[in-house]
């Protein structure tokens, strides 16, 4: 036995995630608003290493980002405390997170970590959980989290809870282009309720979708829409600006991922992707980078095994 499968070691890749499709709904009696969203994780991760100690009984986070708060305002070690909390146990972990995907981009990188920290969990300590008991702890995170479980493609409905997968025929590549700003979640939602006064009903074609297995990518990009763009249109000008540019250089579709701020146009071939990329000036903050389509679920490294023997 190596002296990291004694300690109990496991590292994940938490991918990112855009969304292909986004519709907003009505507004929920909880106060959240029902979606109907067709989410794709991307090869673009953060990554995530957990090992158990047994010196302490303490949750430790570090992060390669000093910006990110590493105590109970971090999804991550919230998702540690409320996994040990519904495993009734008390052990020590240290979490370390290399960020990869930037914070607050509509990107989905704190729910996939948050995801990440119980599958890793679930792996490393043996609980044993199926996907829909971790899809019930996720939820109590956050509306995106859930999603992770089931991806790499998923029809996401409700507040984020309910998940039926769904196969995308073939792969894609995406040029990222976060435009140097944020928008925060809850603002968005805000502004894009007081511009309507109701949402409209789900297309014909989209009630269609929902009763798919599978979808190739032709089928899905005359489709791709999010709710938000329009209604960020007046105050966010530069994103309009970024989604001329990415369908001038070939994209297929461009659209808002999320609330945003991250816009992203879908090319063919990783070529095509790099020259789009390439076009972009990267001044005032902005970010860009290409990533392939992901076709696999998001899982623990199992070259690290879990502590073999039991915890308490």
């Amino acid at each position: 036995m190596s002296d990291e499968q004694a300690m109990g070691r496991v590292r994940l890749g938490a991918p990112a995630k855009v969304n292909l499709i986004l519709r907003v709904l009505d507004r929920r009696p909880d106060g959240y608003h029902n979606i109907w969203s067709l989410m794709q994780t991307l090869a673009m991760e953060d990554e995530l290493r957990i090992r158990l100690r047994g010196d302490s009984k303490a949750i430790r986070l570090t992060s390669n980002d000093v910006s990110l708060p590493t105590d109970e305002r971090n999804l991550v070690v919230r998702a540690a405390s409320l996994v040990l909390e519904r495993a009734g146990l008390s052990v020590g972990l240290d979490l370390e997170l290399a960020k990869r995907i930037p914070v607050g981009a509509g990107l989905g990188g704190g729910s996939s970590d948050a995801a990440a920290t119980i599958v890793g969990l679930n792996h490393l300590l043996r609980l044993g959980w199926s996907t829909d008991e971790m899809v019930t702890l996720g939820q109590m995170l956050g509306s995106d989290v859930p999603f992770f479980f089931v991806g790499p493609s998923a029809i996401v409905r409700g507040r984020g809870q309910e998940l039926k997968a769904i196969r995308l025929i073939g792969e894609r590549w995406v040029v990222l282009i976060q435009p140097g700003f944020p928008i925060e979640t809850k603002w968005a939602y805000e502004h894009l309720a007081r511009r309507r006064p109701q949402a409209p009903p789900l297309s014909d074609a989209l009630l269609h979708v929902s009763a798919k297995e599978s979808l190739p990518w032709e089928d899905v990009i005359p489709l791709m829409e999010n709710d938000f763009e329009e209604a960020l249109a007046s105050t966010h000008g530069a994103l309009g600006d970024i989604k001329r540019q990415l369908l001038s250089q070939g994209a297929e579709a461009a659209l808002l991922s999320g609330s945003g701020s991250t816009l992203f146009g879908v090319f063919r071939t990783e070529a095509d992707a790099a020259r789009a990329r390439s076009s972009f000036a990267l001044a005032d903050g902005r970010w860009a980078a290409v990533a392939r389509t992901s076709v696999t679920p998001l899982a623990c490294d199992q070259r690290v095994s879990p502590l073999p023997s039991s915890v308490s």
